[in-house]
């Protein structure tokens, strides 16, 4: 035992080190993978880290990431964000928050076709800022409801976060995805219900009401939407019917998307080309991360870290409602220094054990991490959505966080109500 924890000293100080001096994520897992197999192991170095770096990049589940990655880069690339603007806006004219329940929308639709929250962001705000500005929105609330809303690209499927985690807690990502449909519509009507409570308790900051349209006008801007939403259905509905896999339905999902752009006048040999070197790009950098972690988490099994911590915490006799709070907290913490999947493969190969141990079912908790991990994305200093928005609006990155807060404390309601009913996320695989 004396060794475990001399090894288990060595990972974190080496990892605190290596991150801290903005070494990169997949080098960092790597190299203290590498040192710690050599020092506190007799293994054949070489053979065991090719083989688990192959293992790794020959996962099945890995290859729908570039392919949804891709699909999502290329829609970036269409006019979606004006469609979407136009489509939702004569539909939430009449709700408490009119048009700021755009973003909202707009955000899950998004999510359900990018997969990455600062897409997400991005291709919303970039669109909704500016028409919101000029009607004389709330400042600080249509930066907090794109803040919020943006982190569904990391739950509402075809999620990357929700993949990776597959393929690290070996769990099927077709369940994954259709685990996280209910919460992520949950997550939309909770921001919703803020916003309209907001313009309730608050009539004299909102904007005179837009002009009310016809029903046929609706339903005519509306008819660019339409393209989209049946992509959605396409995409997660073959896989739930059990028609196609997850890998299947993101290869309909890219040939649906390169329609659409074509379709819309926003497909070129420029665009499709930015998009597939986008993809390249974030796939690879993924793939990297996810090869390097599984070294280091074959480390931590030669050495038994993972046995170890997880005696610890049964000697603790924490209930598993403590260990989920315990939990809470260390990810939230990971989160003000790392994004999402970062977050995961450094904390699946220790926190898996102890769940397995604790008798969590990993499907749900896949979810709730998810959750936690929107959380991160809204925390300073390194909450990716702040520096999306920031960009985007100019403001100073603590105005951004300060409006992104009431956010960050209905994700905290989220996550109460997924530990509470758990059926949430259960629920709808369980019918698959």
């Amino acid at each position: 035992m004396d060794s475990t924890l001399l090894a288990l000293g060595f990972v974190l100080v080496a990892m605190i080190t290596l991150l801290g001096s903005g070494v990169w994520v997949a080098v960092s897992l790597m190299g203290v993978g590498i040192g710690a197999l050599a020092i506190f192991t007799p293994v054949p170095l070489g053979d065991l880290a090719i083989g688990k770096i192959w293992e790794a990049s020959g996962s099945w589940p890995m290859t729908a990431l570039p392919l949804f990655i891709w699909m999502g880069e290329i829609l970036f690339r269409t006019k979606l964000s004006r469609q979407m603007f136009n489509g939702l806006a004569p539909w939430v004219g009449w709700l408490p928050g009119r048009l700021l329940h755009v973003n909202v929308l707009g955000c899950g639709i998004m999510a359900a076709v990018a997969g990455s929250s600062a897409v997400t962001a991005a291709t919303v705000g970039r669109m909704s800022m500016t028409e919101l500005k000029e009607r004389k929105y709330n400042d600080s609330l249509m930066i907090g409801t794109l803040a919020g809303s943006a982190t569904l690209g990391l739950l509402i499927p075809p999620s990357i976060v929700l993949i990776v985690y597959g393929v690290m807690a070996q769990q099927s990502v077709a369940r994954l995805f259709m685990a996280g449909i209910l919460p992520g519509l949950m997550l939309v009507v909770l921001f919703m219900a803020y916003i309209a409570i907001w313009a309730l308790l608050n009539p004299s900051k909102m904007p005179p009401p837009e002009p009310r349209m016809k029903l046929m006008q609706r339903v005519k801007a509306s008819l660019g939407l339409l393209p989209i939403l049946l992509l959605i259905v396409a995409v997660i509905g073959s896989i739930y019917a059990g028609i196609a896999t997850p890998t299947e339905s993101a290869t309909f999902g890219v040939i649906g998307a390169l329609m659409i752009a074509y379709f819309t006048s926003s497909l070129s040999w420029g665009v499709f080309v930015e998009s597939l070197l986008g993809a390249t790009r974030i796939a690879c950098m993924i793939a990297f991360i996810v090869a390097a972690a599984a070294v280091l988490s074959s480390a931590f099994s030669f050495i038994g870290i993972p046995l170890y911590l997880a005696q610890m915490v049964n000697a603790l006799e924490l209930s598993p409602y403590m260990l989920i709070f315990v939990l809470t907290i260390f990810f939230i913490v990971l989160g003000c220094f790392l994004e999402g999947i970062s977050i995961l493969v450094i904390s699946s190969a220790v926190v898996l054990p102890m769940l397995q141990s604790a008798g969590i079912d990993l499907l749900w908790f896949g979810i709730y991490a998810v959750v936690i991990i929107e959380m991160a994305q809204i925390t300073p200093p390194v909450g990716f959505n702040l520096f999306v928005l920031q960009s985007i609006t100019g403001r100073n990155i603590w105005r951004v966080t300060l409006a992104a807060l009431p956010f960050f404390l209905i994700l905290c309601l989220a996550a109460f109500m997924l530990v509470v009913f758990p059926g949430i996320v259960t629920w709808l695989p369980s019918l698959m």
